[in-house]
């Protein structure tokens, strides 16, 4: 569920019609409902009723301080994998003990800021990096809570870009080797283990693998209880996909997915975390834009909007399908036709949709891409030195610019040209 509906012939998002917006703020711009964003985290704290736990928010699938500080208000903690992100977040007023840092390429500079800042655990993915933070952590004279993740080889069932539980991946150590680098961390000064640590991709719509996965995590926890660690927490990670199409069938709910982690885990007695960010936020934005052209091609009409692939890359990097509506609502039974969407980006790849059907639109209306708050704005760049895209938070009838869009000037004067060039 979300909170942009029709009323009165308008798409709103909750009481605010999204036709105020484009006239103050322009497009394209992305819009989020504080309702929306609310209501998703707290499905996930219900799920998780049933004993100690933190829903963790994943900064990354959408940072801005707003909605950190709007998540954080209502308990969440936050899932960081950088620096920037660690700072965001204490930005939103979140404190360090309900956040954890995750990610596979720590940098020495970011450990200590993160360490010297406060942080609830560090979650290690290598024998390199458990090394590091141990000579960092004693040379700052503090103990540092990890957990190791480990990559089950689970297949996620989803796209291979954003598929990160499988031994061909990248992240986590091989779970067949947990037992020895646990034991290894044993010996290490500054370092305190808590938990073990399970991601095993994004947009998941079935919960078969999540299952697999929290099994061998639970076999993993008796073992490593027997081998005499501590083992108080489980960082289950997060990945549970949304409707992207309203047409197609729902995924599962946190409701689900909050019994099987019960049923596979829950009789370990441990805390459990996860780092849910697409199905927090997702749903919970839009990017709206304005038809620029309806230009006829060969076989096919283009419609051309002013938002880019630099502003949603989704479409282009995944192939994703997004819901594309029209802000002013059609007429019950009005007729349809195929457009292949476009934006103004000098890239074939700059393509939002092909042959998608809409009512006939003009020049100048405004649609609504749906499903964008997740790895939208986040991902948008400045290619074609086209500004970023605004932020707008609605909550009931008011709304907020939460990030401008930049001038030109501004843009531009990031640039500087070496005294050899004058």
């Amino acid at each position: 569920m979300d909170h942009f509906l029709y009323r009165d012939g308008v798409l709103h998002a909750e009481d605010v019609p999204l036709t105020e917006i484009a006239r103050h703020v322009g497009t394209p711009a992305y819009v989020y409902s504080a309702a929306t964003l609310l209501r998703h985290f707290k499905l996930f704290d219900d799920a998780l009723a049933w004993g100690p736990h933190l829903v963790c928010y994943a900064v990354k699938a959408a940072s801005n301080v707003a909605i950190l500080k709007l998540l954080g208000d209502a308990g969440a903690g936050m899932d960081v994998v950088s620096e920037g992100e660690y700072r965001r977040a204490r930005a939103a007023g979140v404190p360090g003990d309900r956040i954890v840092f995750s990610g596979i390429g720590k940098t020495e500079t970011e450990m200590r800021h993160v360490l010297a800042g406060g942080v609830r655990q560090i979650n290690l993915e290598s024998e390199p990096e458990m090394r590091l933070l141990s000579r960092i952590a004693t040379e700052m004279g503090v103990t540092v809570p990890v957990t190791v993740r480990v990559n089950p080889d689970v297949d996620a069932k989803t796209h291979e870009k954003i598929a990160t539980g499988k031994s061909e991946n990248k992240f986590g150590i091989p779970i067949a080797k947990a037992r020895a680098v646990y034991a290894e961390i044993a010996t290490l000064p500054g370092l305190r283990v808590v938990g073990i640590d399970v991601h095993i991709g994004s947009q998941l719509v079935d919960l078969d693998p999540f299952r697999q996965a929290y099994r061998k995590v639970a076999d993993l926890t008796e073992a490593l209880r027997a081998d005499g660690h501590s083992i108080e927490r489980l960082d289950l990670g997060g990945g549970l996909g949304i409707p992207y199409a309203r047409s197609n069938l729902a995924p599962p709910v946190p409701q689900e997915y909050g019994q099987v982690i019960q049923e596979e885990v829950g009789h370990l007695g441990c805390e459990i975390e996860i780092e849910p960010g697409r199905l927090i936020a997702g749903n919970a934005g839009i990017l709206m834009t304005q038809t620029i052209f309806i230009k006829e091609g060969e076989g096919r009409d283009f419609l051309i909007v002013d938002a880019a692939m630099n502003d949603l890359i989704r479409p282009a990097m995944y192939g994703a399908h997004h819901d594309i509506v029209p802000v002013i609502e059609p007429a019950p039974g009005a007729e349809q036709q195929p457009y292949d969407i476009v934006g103004p980006v000098c890239e074939s790849g700059d393509t939002f949709a092909k042959g998608r059907h809409m009512p006939q639109v003009g020049s100048g209306d405004l649609i609504a891409f749906r499903s964008a708050g997740a790895y939208g704005s986040v991902m948008a760049s400045e290619y074609n030195s086209r500004p970023l895209v605004p932020e707008v938070l609605v909550q009931g009838d008011h709304y907020a610019v939460i990030r401008a869009r930049p001038t030109f000037d501004e843009m531009i004067s990031r640039d500087t040209i070496p005294e050899w060039l004058d």
